[in-house]
């Protein structure tokens, strides 16, 4: 079993799948957009309004770590509290890859240095509000 974290970017998320493409190395598996969806007349989920464009359902890896992420509901505002994405490079070199790149106009929590629990080790909050924990082990 593997968990893969799944973010709602409320009308942003190809933005942000395009950050993390540039910014880090993400590599896109599948993108749909709420247009291009399966017998959407007998879908229990519908189109939010003007949200045709928009992604319904993407899939990314990062180094080895899937990531899903939706536009949602379109809202606008998303809000990502209460968890943080972790991490783990292969070696210091790649983990200040990883952490310069999420902190491209983000807000560094903790800078990457040595941590008695890690050789490296960091936090960032991306553009987009979502905690990243960068790690190397």
């Amino acid at each position: 079993m593997r968990i893969e974290p799944y973010l709602f970017f409320e009308g942003r998320c190809e933005e942000a799948i395009e950050f993390y493409r540039r910014a880090v190395g993400a590599q896109v598996g599948m993108m749909l957009r709420w247009k291009d969806r399966p017998d959407p007349s007998n879908d229990r989920n519908p189109t939010p309004p003007g949200g045709e464009n928009k992604i319904m359902h993407a899939r990314f890896q990062i180094g080895g770590a899937g990531v899903m992420a939706s536009d949602g509901r379109c809202t606008g505002s998303p809000n990502f509290q209460g968890f943080a994405i972790s991490l783990n490079a292969a070696n210091e070199a790649e983990a200040a890859r990883l952490f310069n790149g999420f902190s491209e106009g983000g807000q560094i929590r903790m800078p990457l240095g040595r941590t008695f629990f890690a050789r490296s080790f960091g936090m960032v909050t991306d553009r987009f509000g979502v905690s990243w924990m960068i790690a190397v082990m």
